[in-house]
């Protein structure tokens, strides 16, 4: 009788150190810190390309710093932000699944899952296909959807034509092995 209190006892201490670590860390997973991450990357991006002198890696910074933000936009704003939703007129199941997942927004995370927000554009043709709009609706959300993608792409363009233009051809490969470049 005495092993089994103190099991249980063990049991509870436990729980108690995992609520304790979980609160500490703000409920995350690992305190992570997106802009010590991107910091990292920077790093591995300067490593990557071999950029010695501090002004050239602060030109060259700034620009891949505008195509990271650029290819982040095109991504959010792209499939991913409906990949991870229920069909419009799924079946309650998934209904009850989108609603333990923060109201029908995508797994992974935060309110936005791991890639963010889905742009307004996805979200309201998300709501259009959703609510069984009209045609004439759903073509005009698809209008703005579309309208709203190539604006990000064509700014998504221009800022790895400028970061092109302050590498060499090294450093451009390097670019486009790390996926900064096509």
């Amino acid at each position: 009788m005495k092993s089994i209190r103190y099991c249980a006892l063990l049991a509870v201490v436990a729980l108690c150190n995992l609520v304790s670590i979980s609160a500490q860390n703000g409920g995350n997973r690992g305190n992570f810190d997106p802009a010590q991450f991107r910091e990292r990357m920077m790093a591995r991006v300067r490593e990557t390309m071999d950029v010695k002198d501090d002004a050239e890696w602060k030109l060259i910074s700034d620009r891949v710093t505008k195509v990271m933000d650029a290819q982040r936009e095109v991504r959010q704003g792209g499939n991913m932000g409906m990949m991870f939703r229920r069909p419009p007129g799924g079946d309650q199941n998934a209904q009850g699944a989108d609603n333990a997942n923060g109201g029908g927004r995508r797994r992974g995370g935060g309110p936005g899952g791991f890639g963010g927000e889905p742009s307004p554009e996805a979200e309201a043709l998300h709501k259009a296909l959703e609510s069984k709009a009209s045609n004439d609706d759903v073509k005009a959300a698809l209008a703005k959807y579309r309208d709203s993608r190539k604006a990000k792409e064509a700014k998504l363009e221009k800022s790895q034509e400028d970061l092109k233009k302050v590498l060499s051809g090294r450093q451009e490969a390097a670019a486009v092995s790390l996926g900064l470049l096509e």
